[in-house]
């Protein structure tokens, strides 16, 4: 048998490590394989209540995507972002993807992170060989060549007004994942500073996050390398048709935006009441800190309720929001009892 090639990282990187993140109910199921069914997934940011699945035609799913309908959802973006130029707009399976690509676009640089926050940007950025650190502070990126912010920022949901962002010399990367519900002043989409790259997340606003389907707004030049990096139908026909159709509906999203201010202010009181103390959050999601988290997250898990804990902060719970009334009785029986 011939011997494995070496596989010591490149240096400069390191091996791959793998993120936590929430929604993996088939762990925690297995867990508390007695925990009462359904599950109650609150692990994660995403809308628990998704846009209605609009009919789509049987060519979405029969033929390979057509420029037009991807023209078609990049200036569906374009409105809903703000964005003057839709030239300025990538399309990708997701921002995930965009995360992973970013990286393989820029040279070996020092790179500053604002945390702590997603961990994906560190993970991607290393893996390049990129020089990595994480700062808690925007003046600590002074140095940077290239910044990442995710604005507002997960968990806690700080949100840094435009002249608070760092100015890099090499590349801003400013990952607005949850901002689709602030006020589009908070965005630097419709007003892209130079060297600058806005990602926008679809699934978790509209509830959708398995169709895979987010954005970049970057300068042309940058556009034009992550468009070559994704190639042709880089995005599902399915997920151009949804897309387009979600982003232009107002009325949606003005309806949605009412309901999850009602559910997080609903959500901060149970919380509250159970001895929790709130740190910050989103409209799609609230990060508290209680001094037995650890037993919280045991006393959730055994009926049927998954929250998402850090390592590195035991004390801290990130709670999604609930999806219906029975999910929020469900959830304040919990402490209840």
């Amino acid at each position: 048998m011939n011997a494995l090639p070496n596989m010591t990282p490149a240096p400069g990187k390191r091996p791959s490590q793998r993120v936590e993140h929430g929604g993996d109910l088939s762990a925690i199921r297995a867990r508390f394989p007695d925990a009462p069914e359904p599950w109650i997934d609150l692990s994660t940011g995403i809308n628990p209540v998704p846009y209605p699945m609009p009919m789509l035609s049987a060519e979405a799913w029969t033929r390979l995507p057509t420029p037009a309908q991807e023209e078609a959802l990049i200036a569906a973006a374009a409105r809903r972002y703000g964005v003057p130029d839709p030239a300025t707009i990538v399309a990708a399976p997701g921002t995930q993807a965009l995360i992973q690509t970013l990286p393989r676009l820029l040279p070996p640089s020092r790179v500053a992170i604002l945390g702590p926050t997603y961990e994906e940007h560190e993970v991607c950025w290393r893996r390049q060989g990129h020089e990595v650190s994480t700062v808690t502070d925007p003046d600590q990126a002074a140095n940077a060549e290239v910044a990442v912010v995710v604005n507002p920022d997960n968990p806690r949901g700080r949100l840094l007004a435009p002249d608070e962002l760092p100015s890099p010399s090499k590349l801003l990367v400013v990952d607005e994942a949850f901002i689709d519900l602030l006020a589009p002043a908070c965005s630097l989409a419709g007003a892209l500073p130079p060297r600058t790259v806005v990602l926008r997340s679809f699934g978790k606003t509209y509830g959708l996050a398995g169709l895979r389907l987010g954005f970049a707004i970057a300068g042309h030049e940058l556009a034009e390398k992550l468009r070559g990096e994704f190639g042709p139908w880089a995005v599902s026909g399915p997920a151009l048709e949804i897309g387009r159709a979600a982003l232009d509906d107002d009325a949606w999203l003005s309806a949605t935006a009412e309901r999850l201010t009602v559910d997080r202010q609903r959500l901060d009181e149970i919380l509250i009441e159970a001895g929790f103390v709130i740190l910050g959050g989103t409209p799609l999601f609230c990060l508290a800190r209680h001094p037995e988290a650890p037993a919280m997250v045991e006393r959730l898990g055994r009926r049927g309720i998954h929250v998402r804990s850090f390592r590195q902060q035991p004390t801290w719970l990130r709670f999604g929001l609930p999806g219906s009334g029975d999910a929020f009785e469900r959830l304040g029986a919990c402490f209840n009892d």
